[in-house]
């Protein structure tokens, strides 16, 4: 597989919030959000093919509570809000007033939301297999609100599995939600432990298993979207998440700027058996 990037920190409101950087400075600048309990060595596999393409400035976070990352402080809940407000502050820290935005599953979902809110800093968005969040009826919201402090509560202290060695921990990974190759695995395994007595264990927080405080409505969902200004392509993967982009289809013609691609492949394709095809659909949509 393709090499890793350089390890990059920044320090935001007390907290590190690392990161992997490949290109040049000067080269077009894209930073990657990545999945649920991954982290950016999912975007090794596709950096490499970006940098064939066009002088590019890859910066891949890892979000908050995923490898090289802090935790946020004990007794909250991760919401992507955090995730938001990290992604327009590292970029300050960066110097970038406008830049592009590419995201996998939930980073994908993190990324329609910034192009959203701050609709004139982002020039180009590409997503992978995910869009927009599942929306939430308002009435609901007090029952959510309530599962998600129960379950940082329970979940705060709980002791996290220990795995004898690196092979193991690359097992369960594959044993994930979505199915995921060897190799692929191992990447996000590799930065997604830490050595322990006994083995290894998760370096991600716990936490990120609970609930979510809040979700949004659906009209809440509209509004981001109808204020993306940015060129805009979804990768759909034909055995990734096909039941949720089911639901996606109102989102979809709210999204007038949008180009759909479907490609035969599973939820980690740009990790897999379609780097280059994905790798051309991304350097197509950047400014």
């Amino acid at each position: 597989m393709s090499s890793r990037g350089r390890d990059i920190h920044f320090d935001i409101a007390g907290r590190v919030v690392a990161a992997q950087e490949w290109g040049t400075v000067g080269g077009r600048p894209v930073m990657a959000i990545h999945g649920w309990l991954d982290n950016s060595a999912s975007f090794q596999p596709l950096a490499a093919a970006l940098e064939a393409c066009e002088p590019i400035h890859l910066i891949a976070l890892d979000t908050a509570g995923h490898g090289h990352s802090s935790h946020i402080a004990d007794g909250l809940a991760y919401n992507i809000w955090g995730d938001i407000s990290d992604i327009f502050a590292v970029a300050d820290v960066l110097g970038w007033d406008q830049f592009s935005l590419l995201g996998h599953s939930r980073g994908a979902i993190i990324s329609a939301l910034a192009a959203g809110t701050f609709p004139e800093r982002i020039g180009g968005l590409c997503m992978i297999d995910a869009l927009a969040p599942p929306p939430l009826a308002a009435a609901e919201a007090p029952e959510q609100l309530a599962k998600s402090i129960a379950d940082v509560a329970r979940r705060q202290s709980r002791a996290t599995k220990v795995f004898e060695d690196i092979a193991v921990a690359v097992k369960a990974r594959q044993g994930g939600m979505h199915a995921i190759s060897e190799a692929a695995a191992r990447l996000i395994v590799e930065r997604g432990i830490k050595p322990v007595a006994g083995g290894y264990t998760w370096s991600s927080d716990p936490r990120l298993m609970s609930a979510s405080a809040l979700k949004l409505t659906r009209e809440q969902i509209l509004a981001f979207i109808g204020r993306i200004q940015a060129p805009a392509q979804l990768i759909a993967a034909e055995q990734g998440l096909q039941q949720y982009m089911a639901k996606q289809t109102e989102v979809m013609e709210q999204f007038k700027q949008l180009q759909l691609s479907e490609l035969d492949g599973g939820h980690f394709l740009h990790m897999e058996n379609h780097v280059q095809t994905v790798a051309a659909l991304v350097n197509k949509i950047l400014p």
